[in-house]
């Protein structure tokens, strides 16, 4: 029999956060006692009327206050709060077991960290969290025993594949190599010239999946991969020696894992976020997600290329940060942000994103991540170089 999901949603608004509301709206144990946004008013009010929440929280102060107004006609029961502290209280809430992490980028860091350190089923989609403050984060994770499952699809595909006791170290355990599959973007056959011309919108087109817009241009500089390769380092206690990046076009194999004696278990389904959704609420058990079967004679055909890092630098950078330890994915991570929000601007062109990486890495010091504090100021500090190579790429350009 199912048990009871009690459930906070971080991020409701965004693409895992409606994934995640449709899986609940198909299961009577499942009850919404949570949401949290940044500004999308509209859309969390709707949210909140369907799924009465006895909890709401609004990182902006003005979108809060607009949010209570409309719920004090409609839902007045409803709690609102805000801010970052409003975040993490609800990620602690006692009346709650499970918390979907669902905040792009590293605002979803402290309210995660909130979860984690409350001893919450954490069902990780932010994998900032991780990039920023792995080992800090994973400290917080066996400190206080939650449970920490995966939600990217590729993770979560890993996470099905791998021996219970993985953490114990994987060659111990027999796994020889983590293959990571990437469907390569929507620039996986486009001429290395005409990257620099490419648009926002095209950025954005994904061939695969349904993603917001910042991932989508994760997806189109491969660097959503390579922030995948630093996740699995902590999330399956490994090295990056241990992944290896296999374009897959299809999106079809989600991941595999290779083993010492030849055998590779490998997770295949539709490209459909609600899989994963539902594995890591249900797990141990399983439930129904709503996704169509996969239709192998529909498939018909499976292709795996190398990816290319001259194509794909932010892929390379990613592997560097990592081998480089400490304070760099932090670097790497809010640098990228910086960059890719800039091109959204259409300040800078896609070509400028990994230069504006590099310049980071190559210009900031790399510190231990020994403190919260220590991750923060490298993050902001990150930001406002960053910000400065934003200027000079728009006054070049």
């Amino acid at each position: 029999m199912q048990s009871e999901i009690k459930l906070t949603i971080l991020g409701s608004t965004g693409t895992i956060g409606e994934n995640t509301l449709d899986v609940v709206s198909r299961h009577a144990s499942c009850q919404v006692i949570a949401l949290t946004a940044n500004t999308q008013v509209e859309k969390l009010y709707q949210q909140c009327l369907q799924f009465q929440p006895r909890y709401v929280a609004v990182a902006d102060e003005a979108a809060a206050s607009l949010l209570a107004e409309k719920l004090q006609h409609t839902a007045p029961e409803i709690i609102v709060l805000s801010g970052v502290a409003g975040l993490e209280t609800v990620a602690a809430l006692d009346e709650v077991n499970t918390v979907m992490a669902a905040i792009v980028g590293a605002a979803g860091l402290l309210p995660t960290l909130a979860a984690a350190r409350a001893g919450k089923k954490i069902l990780l989609a932010n994998k900032e969290a991780l990039v920023m403050s792995g080992h800090l984060f994973m400290e917080e994770v066996r400190h206080n025993k939650a449970t920490l499952l995966p939600i990217d699809s590729e993770h979560n595909a890993i996470f099905q594949c791998m021996p219970e006791h993985y953490a114990d170290g994987l060659q111990q355990v027999g796994v020889n190599k983590i293959l990571l599959t990437a469907s390569g973007g929507p620039f996986r056959t486009k001429a290395l010239s005409e990257l620099k011309n490419v648009t926002p919108a095209q950025a954005v087109a994904h061939p695969n999946w349904v993603m917001g817009q910042k991932i989508s241009v994760d997806s189109a500089t491969m660097m959503n991969k390579g922030l995948e390769v630093i996740e699995a380092c902590w999330l399956f206690n490994t090295t990056v020696d241990m992944i290896e990046v296999v374009i897959h076009p299809q999106s079809i194999i989600h991941s595999m894992v290779s083993y010492k004696d030849g055998s590779v278990l490998a997770q295949l389904g539709n490209p459909d976020m609600r899989t994963p959704i539902a594995h890591a609420m249900a797990w141990p058990e399983r439930i129904e997600s709503g996704v169509e079967p996969l239709d192998f004679f529909e498939v018909a055909n499976f292709e795996f290329e190398k990816p290319d890092m001259q194509r794909f630098a932010c892929l390379r950078l990613a592997y560097e940060a990592m081998k480089s330890g400490g304070t760099a994915t932090t670097i790497l991570n809010a640098a990228n942000e910086v960059a890719v929000d800039a091109f959204l601007k259409e300040r800078i062109g896609f070509l400028d994103i990994p230069q504006i990486i590099e310049s980071s890495l190559n210009h900031l010091n790399i510190e231990p991540a020994t403190s919260l504090d220590q991750v923060l100021k490298a993050d902001q500090q990150a930001r406002l170089h960053a910000e400065e190579e934003v200027l000079r790429n728009h006054r070049t350009n």
